[in-house]
């Protein structure tokens, strides 16, 4: 007897992935607005029932102005993207789009140089004694 569909363990990671990877080609491809610029996507967290997914994205410049921008216009074509990955992924439930800017990798920068700081600072003390 065949399983459900959704007992297939990772379903939900697999679909998140394949969103990621069509929606990188559909922004980078179809999306035509010049405020959108170089953006990565980080991560899509779908929902257990697919309704929502939220999409990570980072820019490659990292102001608050740009980032701002870029957010508003993501949001504003969400609709046009889910569209065109609806022609793409043959699921059920197709989520409505959430962007969310990720600034884990900033965060990331900004914890090592901290640590570079503190390394340098013992390593410094180290010699005077």
């Amino acid at each position: 007897m065949a399983k459900h569909s959704k007992s297939i363990p990772g379903r939900g990671l697999r679909v998140a992935d394949q969103i990621q990877r069509d929606l990188s080609e559909l922004i980078a491809y179809e999306l035509k607005d010049p405020r959108v610029g170089m953006i990565t996507l980080t991560e899509v967290q779908v929902t257990p029932d697919y309704a929502h997914a939220k999409v990570f994205f980072t820019t490659l410049q990292d102001d608050p102005v740009a980032v701002r921008g870029t957010l508003e216009v993501l949001n504003k074509a969400a609709g046009f993207l889910r569209t065109q990955l609806g022609r793409r992924l043959s699921i059920h439930t197709l989520p409505q789009l959430h962007f969310v800017h990720d600034d884990s990798t900033v965060r990331g920068l900004h914890m090592s140089k901290l640590i570079d700081e503190a390394n340098a600072t013992r390593a410094k003390d180290a010699d005077e004694s």
